[in-house]
């Protein structure tokens, strides 16, 4: 019970101290390496499979751990620890949203935040579309025609979100050589 107790403050500290992705790891490392856990070969071997499965880094690297530490309640305690800083900072702007959102300084607030939200959505869409819609300045007729075709699909035929993904990449094999 105990070691399950560590795991879960162990990655809460580290969630709360790092900012995500690669800069965890040196935390994780030094955690697994103080506890005598792990040895830096295990942990780097629990690096390099996180990495190549999908979902975010530091979450996969405390399940991993959790689970060659402790098992299936090893990996819920480490995992769980990971969560709670963003549980924890999601809930308290849930809280301060509801108490000020009448204000007059949140209604101001959120007026000047949402024109720039669509901004940085717009400026990632033009980024993607400027590397996957363009080769050497000269626009890519092939993956403009798999965009329109799946536009359209999805406008006309309300096909989900998997199945278009799908139709995109058996176009993106046909077309594509």
């Amino acid at each position: 019970m105990i070691l399950y107790l560590q795991l879960f403050l162990s990655f809460m500290q580290i969630g709360f101290t790092s900012f995500g992705g690669l800069s965890m790891v040196p935390l994780i490392n030094q955690e697994m390496l103080s506890h005598g856990w792990m040895t830096a070969a295990e942990v780097s071997d629990l690096v390099a499979i996180a990495e190549m499965t999908p979902g975010p880094l530091g979450l996969n690297i405390a399940t991993f751990c959790g689970l060659r530490l402790a098992g299936l309640p090893g990996s819920f305690a480490a995992t769980m620890g990971m969560l709670s800083p963003t549980f924890t900072v999601c809930v308290l702007v849930g809280i301060f949203y509801e108490k000020f959102r009448s204000s007059t300084v949140m209604k101001h607030a959120m007026y000047g935040i949402r024109p720039v939200c669509i901004g940085l959505i717009l400026s990632v869409m033009i980024t993607l579309s400027q590397t996957n819609y363009l080769i050497n300045g000269a626009p890519y007729l092939t993956s403009i025609f798999i965009a329109v075709v799946v536009l359209v699909l999805m406008i006309r035929c309300k096909l989900s979100i998997p199945v278009l993904i799908a139709i995109s990449a058996v176009l993106g094999l046909l077309l594509v050589r």
